[in-house]
């Protein structure tokens, strides 16, 4: 009967705006939730009668609640593990919520380090990445992030580098050298923190001696009271050289006459440092790139050496790389690894899983994993969260139309009931 079709009709449109309602409702109490996605209720019509042309109009019903992955804006934070994506992919974690262990996949960037040095997110899972290799580079596999808790060893300085010009009209200066009255018998001397096995730091000095036209001494000297076997108060010469320049002020090479090592007290013994004054023209280099004779005055322009103390972990920091670098208290800066971004085929084939996360199903494939900005993946924005895509006055003009689709659904009904009170009044 066509009234009570009409009627069982607008039940099943009260039922469907029904849950739209419940959609458009859970986006707008998203709102502020970071990395959340909209959804929208997807409608289709249900046929009372068979197939083939003959059906007539039984309703509407609720099919799928579709996930609208659009992007949200950046809002920018400062916090230094923070991370938005700005693009397609997910960042890959790994836990247990809810009681169920395994891998999910969220757009949620706010991170934090546990007390193990885990990176984690706010619910505690760990987030999965490349790790360092210690080379430079990272590992192929995937796993958890973890940077070092304990402090980080030192490293031995094994070499020293210095770049300067030293004046070509410089005389030499009056008497021998003397390693106990250095500056009086050089022309130019810099001093640079090398350290031993243990991580102490010694003072080692560099002196520069012209000794004519195109020609100069290095010599190395450590403190006596740091040396093995030396004494408090004098000067131990560690390593000695001479430098030979073109007349185009390029350095020609470089001789050795004493190797450059020392034996610190407590520390091991032996310990060599290369002394790198650039690359001679005489080893196919320009001579330039280090030490110089040029008409100028002597100067230091650059020095550096390669060893450090322990240091403890102060600080972590997401690069727009995605990778994850502590830093520490000895001045380091070293990389624990790479975050991983998950693709999948079809984003809207995600399950939701609550608490932020999504996890794989048939319909959205398996995760890609690759490093950021690769095979299409999202580019990272360090120190930024990306906002909830939900917005809030197109959520309010659903609510409306849906409000009043129930209305009028309602209405239907109504309709229909006052339709068949007519019809049982005709017997009377």
């Amino acid at each position: 009967m066509s009234i009570l079709r009409a009627m069982y009709a607008g039940v099943s449109g009260l039922t469907a705006e029904s849950g739209a309602l419940g959609v458009v409702g859970d986006n707008v109490a998203n709102t502020n939730t970071i990395g959340f996605k909209q959804s929208r209720a997807v409608f289709a019509d249900v046929l009372g009668g068979a197939m083939g042309g003959n059906g007539s109009g039984s309703g509407v019903r609720m099919t799928r609640t579709q996930q609208i992955f659009a992007q949200g804006a950046l809002l920018t934070t400062g916090q230094g593990t923070d991370v938005a994506l700005s693009g397609d992919g997910f960042f890959c974690v790994n836990g247990t919520v809810d009681g169920q262990n395994g891998t999910f996949y969220t757009r949620a960037g706010q991170l934090s380090m546990r007390n193990d040095g885990a990176l984690v997110t706010t619910e505690g899972l760990a987030v999965q990445g490349y790790a360092s290799d210690g080379n430079g580079g990272f590992s192929t596999s995937v796993s958890k992030l973890q940077l070092p808790s304990t402090p980080i060893p030192p490293k031995t300085t094994t070499s020293m580098k210095v770049a300067a010009n030293l004046d070509a009209s410089a005389t030499t200066p009056a008497g021998a050298w003397d390693p106990q009255n250095p500056s009086a018998t050089s022309n130019l001397a810099t001093s640079m923190t090398v350290y031993d096995s243990l991580g102490n730091g010694h003072a080692v000095d560099v002196y520069f001696r012209k000794n004519s036209a195109g020609s100069w001494d290095y010599h190395m000297l450590a403190q006596g009271a740091d040396v093995a076997g030396g004494t408090a108060g004098t000067n131990v010469e560690i390593g000695t050289g001479t430098l030979n320049f073109g007349t185009d002020g390029s350095l020609l090479n470089t001789t050795t006459t004493t190797p450059a090592t020392a034996s610190f007290n407590g520390a091991t013994a032996g310990q060599a440092i290369a002394l790198d004054f650039g690359t001679p023209t005489t080893a196919g280099g320009t001579g330039l790139d280090g030490l110089t004779q040029f008409g100028a005055p002597s100067s230091i322009s650059a020095q550096s050496q390669n060893g450090y103390a322990s240091g403890s972990l102060t600080g972590v920091h997401i690069g727009s790389d995605g990778v994850i670098s502590g830093s520490y208290t000895n001045g380091q800066t070293l990389a624990a690894g790479q975050l991983a971004i998950a693709k999948f085929r079809s984003n809207d084939g995600l399950g939701r899983a609550g608490h932020n996360l999504w996890t794989a199903t048939r319909e959205s494939g398996d995760a890609a994993l690759g490093s950021v900005g690769t095979g299409g993946r999202a580019a990272l924005v360090g120190g930024s969260l990306e906002q909830s895509n939900v917005d809030v006055t197109q959520q309010f003009v659903e609510l409306i139309a849906h409000q009043r689709a129930f209305q009028a659904n309602s209405k239907t009904i109504t309709t229909a009931d006052q339709m068949l009170q007519e019809l049982m009044t005709i017997k009377q």
